[in-house]
């Protein structure tokens, strides 16, 4: 499979990659599930940030799965075909005499030495190799989130995130920042690094624009979203120029079941875009949630009455498109949570709650969904919103 990616920096990436779901039959689940960094430990940490007023660095480290080995007891053959083959031979010209035919397909068969992208168990050989160097190091993982690392440096606390190869690092001084930029490049050479107080990572463009309060956005993702979607409605004569106050109406819940099915054109459409919107939802826009969450479980069989609700709600976003969000800390030490529910507001008759948490400007984490059990009084029902959001915010 072939990759190709226009980066925000107007870069063209390109990838390939294997088909690694054919190992899905012989690679054990625990060798082929990796941690990556939770959306919950990634709030905390920018809003730590910006409340100790730390330097920053986001740094990514390219081509990193093909740092790490395979093991020696693994075996893993990759098939590689037609012009392909031609590309691999100029770069490689002793594999000439390995060449050979299926019919009139060219073929070459190698064996995989390097954890090569698309293979199910190299984002786990990775991680495995990189918290080994980080350990080596004198990083010390976060219990709670494998993918967090943490080193006592001149009495001050500095932290490594990283999702996969995007990785985020931070100290008070800029001079221990630098120092262990050359630490990781002396392992892992060519890292591509941004620092400021302005960087984007993992879609999100973030601005410390202040002590103690980090601005989240994703307008460009947003922005190129919606001109995406705006050229897809035209094939119906549709746009979306209506204004919205909010983006949904109270009618939100309320399941039309007379409502006639989506055709599979606009099915797909309405699958791909709440798909999008839950990515953007848990980063930047947590306002869209109740809508997303419900819409989110009308994709196995759309009706008009979801396009409808669909599309208001995308509209509401053209509307908003440059809002962002704003995180910040009157102090580490007070976290508020505050949770609400509302019985029996579905048409199955669960109840619906909502939760958030919050150190003081805006807030780090939130939920809003169905309930997942059948409650018989709004008592009980504020119960069970409880019990379903408190024990999230333990990560912290």
């Amino acid at each position: 499979m072939k990759l190709i990616k226009i980066k925000r920096c107007g870069k063209v990436k390109g990838r390939t990659c294997a088909d690694g779901s054919v190992q899905r039959n012989y690679v054990p689940r625990e060798e082929a599930s990796s941690p990556t960094l939770s959306n919950e430990a990634l709030m905390c940490l920018l809003l730590i940030n910006s409340f100790e007023n730390r330097d920053i660095a986001v740094f990514d480290v390219p081509g990193a799965y093909l740092h790490a080995d395979i093991p020696k007891d693994k075996f893993a053959i990759l098939k590689i075909e037609n012009e392909f083959v031609n590309i691999m031979c100029n770069v490689n010209p002793e594999y000439l005499n390995d060449v050979r035919y299926e019919g009139k397909r060219k073929v070459l068969y190698v064996r995989i030495l390097k954890a090569l992208y698309g293979m199910i168990e190299s984002a786990l050989l990775w991680h495995s190799l990189y918290t080994e160097v980080l350990e080596k190091e004198g990083f010390k993982l976060n219990p709670y989130d494998r993918c967090v690392a943490n080193k006592i440096i001149n009495g001050k606390q500095c932290t490594l995130a990283w999702y996969v190869d995007d990785n985020i690092l931070s100290h008070n001084d800029s001079k221990v920042v630098d120092q262990i930029l050359k630490t990781i490049e002396s392992y892992f050479p060519g890292l591509v690094i941004e620092r400021g107080r302005k960087l984007n990572y993992l879609g999100m463009e973030l601005d410390f624009f202040e002590k103690g309060k980090v601005k989240l956005g994703t307008v460009q993702y947003l922005t190129n979203m919606i001109s995406e979607l705006e050229g897809e409605l035209t094939e119906f004569n549709e746009n979306l120029d209506r204004q919205y106050v909010s983006p949904a109406a109270k009618r939100l819940f309320i399941v039309d079941e007379e409502s006639p099915p989506l055709d599979n054109k606009k099915a797909d459409i309405f699958r791909k875009y709440v798909a999008k919107r839950i990515w953007v939802e848990k980063r930047s826009r947590p306002d869209r949630e109740p809508t997303v969450s419900f819409l989110s479980k009308r994709v196995i069989k759309p009706t008009k009455d979801d396009w409808r609700k669909f599309k208001r709600l995308m509209c509401f976003i053209k509307l908003t498109v440059a809002d962002v969000r704003v995180i910040g800390a009157d102090s580490l030490l007070e976290m508020l949570v505050m949770i609400d529910s509302s019985h029996a507001v579905h048409n199955n008759m669960r109840g619906h709650m909502g939760g958030i948490t919050t150190f003081g400007t805006g807030v780090i984490d939130q939920k809003s969904s169905m309930q997942r059990m059948n409650t018989r009084s709004s008592t009980e029902t504020e119960h069970v919103g409880t019990s379903e959001y408190l024990p999230k915010p333990d990560i912290y």
